[in-house]
């Protein structure tokens, strides 16, 4: 998925702002999710509420205004409650920020729950 810099994703320095990244990256795992079957709006009505349980990232170079930057997001189960989202954020093949993030599911009471064998398999493919 590809996404172009725009004014309000930077700051004062002009260069993207860090936070901004986690909103990438989330688009990421969304379309990710979405073009391997159904979308996470679909999922939550169904009940399953993925969500993030923790994230570690690594900033490697600043994007600027005008940047076009890809999210490149790959998917493995820990186990059948846990599951990481690899994700790299690249501007023309360099890398700018690099993250894993964990995510769990929930019920629509926010109680864990197994992740969906359709999202389980996600990481199969």
């Amino acid at each position: 998925m590809s996404y172009k810099v725009y004014y309000e994703d930077t700051d004062c320095l002009g260069i993207v702002y860090y936070a901004n990244y986690l909103r990438f990256l989330e688009r990421g795992r969304s379309e990710f999710i979405a073009a391997h079957g159904q979308s996470v709006a679909d999922w939550n009505r169904e009940g399953y509420l993925l969500v993030v349980r923790s994230l570690t990232i690594a900033y490697r170079r600043a994007a600027v205004l005008g940047d076009l930057l890809d999210v490149v997001s790959s998917f493995t189960l820990e186990s059948r409650f846990r599951a990481v989202f690899h994700q790299r954020v690249e501007r023309a093949g360099e890398l700018i920020v690099e993250a894993d993030v964990e995510v769990i599911c929930l019920d629509p009471d926010q109680k864990p729950i197994m992740i969906p064998e359709a999202i389980q398999k996600l990481a199969a493919g």
